[in-house]
């Protein structure tokens, strides 16, 4: 595979607008599908901004109405922010494209990036993104003084964790023991060419995930680097890193076609390609 380009847009004082990033990535989207630039990876931070994939339902936006930018990628709604190291991998691949292998190779890097700072994470079977896993069920504490088996996330697929006081809420995922998102990944692939991509949590205020169900999950929560440390940690620490081992795992893929017939389950933060 070629080399993989770095380009850092901005960040802190400097990060850059959702709209202008997304208008950016389309710009470097359609160069890099007339071949007149190389797989490109943008990196940068956002300022606080709501966006929502294409399976995000009504019921899963901010309650109290506030503004959520809708986007061409996979998956649903998250949030972007300070202390968030934001990726955007532009690259052209065999098609048709394997989606699931694309994800799965972005996996990759960001467990290896976090591993260095010393958080073990993983995958979890059926939800995309890098995991900090939780205890065993029966291990973690009881809510409100209830027994795990009354759990309302249980046994209510619509359950709200908004209003249901702070006990439930995403950011409190960690003081809960249970399964939590260090990175969450979604994208989108055009005439064989990838966009959108990564966000990985550093130090930001993970509150913002408390207005909205984030990813469509209720039963789980987030976290970031500098949650599971203890200590602080900032995005210039953790940019050279995320970048080695980005291109590592991108540079040296084995790259294939998707099977044509095969039975590959999308990931739920993918937009099958066009």
């Amino acid at each position: 595979m070629s080399e993989l380009r770095f380009v850092r847009l901005g960040f802190g004082e400097e990060a850059v607008d959702y709209q202008e990033a997304w208008q950016k990535q389309r710009e470097v989207h359609a160069a890099r599908f007339e071949d007149t630039v190389p797989d490109t990876c943008l990196l940068l931070e956002h300022p606080p901004v709501y966006t929502a994939g294409r399976r995000t339902t009504e019921s899963e936006r901010p309650l109290d109405g506030t503004p959520v930018v809708d986007v061409d990628r996979g998956g649903k709604i998250t949030w972007h922010g300070p202390g968030q190291l934001v990726g955007y991998p532009i690259m052209k691949l065999p098609r048709p494209v394997d989606v699931v292998a694309h994800v799965r190779r972005l996996e990759d890097a960001l467990i290896r990036t976090a591993a260095e700072f010393g958080v073990e994470t993983s995958r979890v079977e059926g939800r995309s993104g890098v995991w900090v896993l939780g205890d065993p069920v029966e291990d973690r504490p009881a809510l409100g003084g209830l027994s795990l088996d009354f759990d309302p996330r249980l046994h209510d697929e619509e359950f709200d964790p908004r209003l249901n006081g702070p006990e439930y809420a995403p950011s409190n995922a960690g003081q809960r023991r249970e399964d939590r998102k260090l990175a969450a990944i979604g994208i989108r692939v055009a005439k064989g060419v990838t966009m959108h991509g990564f966000a990985l949590n550093v130090n930001p205020d993970n509150t913002w995930f408390d207005r909205i169900v984030p990813c469509g999950i209720r039963d789980a929560g987030v976290t970031s680097l500098a949650y599971e440390l203890g200590r602080g940690i900032t995005i210039t620490e953790v940019l050279p890193v995320a970048e080695k081992h980005l291109r590592d795992v991108l540079e040296n893929a084995d790259l294939a076609p998707r099977a044509v017939g095969a039975a590959v389950p999308e990931p739920s933060n993918a937009v099958a390609p066009a």
